[in-house]
């Protein structure tokens, strides 16, 4: 059996987008590829009929969003025109539109916006919703002429140099530098070359959803000028009248998705007051007549898919509608599935598997979807709703993993203070009972995320090296409710014993394992989690911290999410402030307990990372250096918070060697 090597991942297809034509059930859908050669990824649309095998559509690598068209053709952006690419060189924004049929033939040039711009929705022939990012500052340029618009332009290439900053939040991981820019929502009249602004300049844009006869456009979001305060509202615009209706003011619910329901409204939100900004997200039903909110589907679980992996890029609906049912994934123990919610506010399961279900669309009680299915990578599937029985319709990864040694989770649950907790074991390749073996625990992000039956690349790469890998779901996650996930103002407590009585139970079980030569890694919250470790117990015989909390006070101050985030994970109410409860905060710090680390640890960040930033890698690398503790730490300049899932494909393969020849240093 082969033996799968850390660059196996620059093979691997990640796949996206999953979208069902209008009258027929074939599907559209977009795949990625690693391109070494340019450091990035090549996408391309893809073509999956009713019957039949996948085929590629586009052959450049450069497409980017789409949508239907018509039940045979295709409307996407690509950046394939050097003149459009000169124009952003000089400042200006702008966004070409192609059509590509689906039964044959090249892509065409449709129409170029005047905007950084995504579809969202066909509106009718020729007119469609599109989703701009707009500056505030300089995007106005694209309705300017002349004199008016070069001396814009020159304006923006004078600032290019220099950040003002004087919103908060400022930047957005993965987004940049956010001061004074919005997601702004535009109709566009492709006869008539005509942009028509739906939401105002101020006005940051959330979900947004055209009515079943395409006449209105319901959107949800807040508008802002000096702090955002991530409560949004609900709005219906008028296609016709141009005129815009408030149905539910912010500053109440945090909304995530909003949908029409009969005569009113469906949205996905959270008012946070049982369990802070954490709290899952429950259906509230709206009623567009007089505004009157109600809790229509009491639900405690996760919508969404929580379950963790290195194999994906890219993202999919996980909401979609059909006929008088609504579908959604959801994460319920350490899987996602998808349930079905129905007029009555009944939430049934329409599809429940181990593995994970990453982006569906559902058309007559046919599901559709791209997930990660018995310890494959991505493919797509199909199932009828109520079946738990997929059939899988592609076999775009089969050839990279064939022969090759993957591990098979063998699952540990186990009790601490009366919880059953859920955990997983992968055995090294030609595992011996007689030897002896070093060992690897990974602990998850969020703490909101959730482990579970699914490829991991890092972990298998860490098994085919001779490594038993072990890892499990503390409380702090999702799937077990809003109960389980409710750690604030108790990081490093029981999560952490939760953590510790784990690894006792894994060496326990397999005593092939070395004692000796455990070691330990995380990102994000397991970077918070392994500062943490090796500030509590030198049981390790290495550590890898990777896009790290250090410090609760700086990080409160500097991460994109540091004010609402911080004070609420560290149990502060509304009266409290980071002045008055700094000894709380410094409490639950990793870096306040440095002094008495002795693990050697290995640091790695990302220079754009602003959700948690490259200064709580500082701060922990540098304490440990001080008090004489071997460390290492690896920047990676361009690169953000999602390193090991999104980065360029030769960093991830340097962050993957350098967290594993650490490891194999120190064994």
């Amino acid at each position: 059996m082969k033996t799968l090597t850390a660059d196996a991942f620059m093979k691997y297809r990640f796949l996206s987008d999953l979208t069902l034509a209008p009258e027929s059930k074939a599907a559209a859908f977009r795949c990625a590829e690693a391109d070494p050669e340019k450091n990035g990824y090549r996408r391309d649309l893809w073509l999956l009929p009713e019957n039949g095998a996948a085929r590629r559509l586009t052959t450049d690598g450069k497409a980017g969003a789409f949508l239907w068209d018509d039940a045979q053709t295709l409307l996407f952006t690509a950046d394939r025109d050097p003149a459009l690419a000169k124009k952003r060189e000089a400042g200006e924004d702008c966004t070409a539109f192609y059509r590509i049929r689906t039964d044959g033939g090249e892509a065409a040039p449709a129409f170029t916006v005047p905007l950084a711009a995504v579809p969202e929705a066909k509106a009718a022939d020729g007119l469609y919703l599109l989703r701009a990012d707009w500056d505030m500052r300089f995007s106005k340029a694209a309705f300017l002429q002349g004199k008016a618009k070069a001396a814009l332009l020159e304006e923006k290439k004078a600032e290019k140099d220099y950040e003002v900053l004087d919103e908060l939040p400022f930047y957005l991981n993965g987004a940049g530098f956010t001061n004074k820019r919005r997601s702004t929502l535009f109709l566009y009249d492709e006869k008539a070359d005509k942009l028509t602004r739906v939401t105002r300049e101020s006005f940051a844009a959330g979900s947004a959803r055209l009515s079943a006869d395409r006449t209105a456009i319901l959107y949800t979001g807040e508008a802002f000028t000096s702090k955002r305060r991530e409560k949004a509202g609900v709005y219906v615009y008028d296609i016709a009248s141009g005129k815009t209706t408030e149905l539910l003011a912010p500053r109440v619910y945090d909304i995530f998705d909003a949908v029409w329901w009969a005569d009113d409204v469906l949205f996905l939100g959270s008012a946070g007051r049982r369990f802070g900004v954490n709290e899952n997200a429950q259906f509230y039903r709206l009623s567009a007549e007089t505004g009157a909110v109600e809790l229509f589907a009491p639900f405690e679980e996760a919508v969404g898919s929580s379950v963790g992996s290195d194999c994906r890029l890219g993202g999919g609906a996980c909401l979609r509608q059909d006929g008088d049912t609504l579908y959604f994934t959801a994460t319920l123990r350490n899987a996602s599935h998808i349930l079905s919610l129905d007029r009555s506010g009944a939430i049934a399961p329409a599809f429940e598997r181990e593995g994970s279900v990453d982006c569906f669309d559902v058309r007559d009680g046919a599901l559709w979807f791209i997930g990660m299915q018995d310890m494959r990578l991505q493919e797509i599937y199909t199932a009828a709703a109520g079946t738990n029985a997929p059939v899988q319709r592609t076999a775009l990864n089969a050839d990279v993993l064939r022969d090759v040694y993957v591990a098979a989770p063998e699952k540990l649950t186990f009790r601490r203070d009366g919880l059953e907790l859920d955990g997983w074991v992968l055995k090294p390749k030609d595992f011996d009972p007689s030897k002896r073996y070093p060992a690897i625990l990974d602990i998850h992000g969020g703490p909101k995320t959730v482990y579970g039956e699914v490829f991991y690349h890092e972990m298998q790469l860490w098994a085919n090296r001779g490594w038993f890998v072990f890892f499990c779901n503390p409380r702090g996650g999702d799937g077990r409710g809003n109960e389980f996930a409710d750690i604030r103002g108790k990081y490093g407590a029981g999560d952490y014993d939760d953590l510790m009585a784990f690894t006792d139970r894994v060496l326990e079980r397999w005593p092939q394992i070395d004692t000796a030569r455990v070691c330990v890694t995380g990102g994000s919250y397991g970077g918070f989690m392994t500062n943490w470790i090796i500030g509590h117990t030198g049981r390790f015989a290495a550590a890898a911290s990777q896009r790290s909390i250090s410090n609760w006070l700086s990080f409160a101050f500097t991460s994109d999410i540091g004010e609402g985030f911080a004070a609420d994970q560290m149990g502060l109410s509304r009266r409290d402030n980071f002045w008055d409860s700094r000894e709380t905060l410094w409490r639950h710090s990793p870096l306040a307990y440095a002094r008495s680390c002795t693990t050697p640890t290995l640091f790695l960040h990302s220079d754009e990372d602003y959700r948690c930033p490259l200064s709580e890698g500082y701060q922990m690398y540098s304490a440990l250096k001080q008090c004489g503790v071997e460390a290492r730490m690896c920047i990676f300049r361009g690169e953000n918070h999602e390193l090991s899932r999104g980065g360029k494909p030769l960093h991830r393969l340097r962050r993957l060697n350098e967290i594993t020849s650490w490891f194999e240093k120190h064994v």
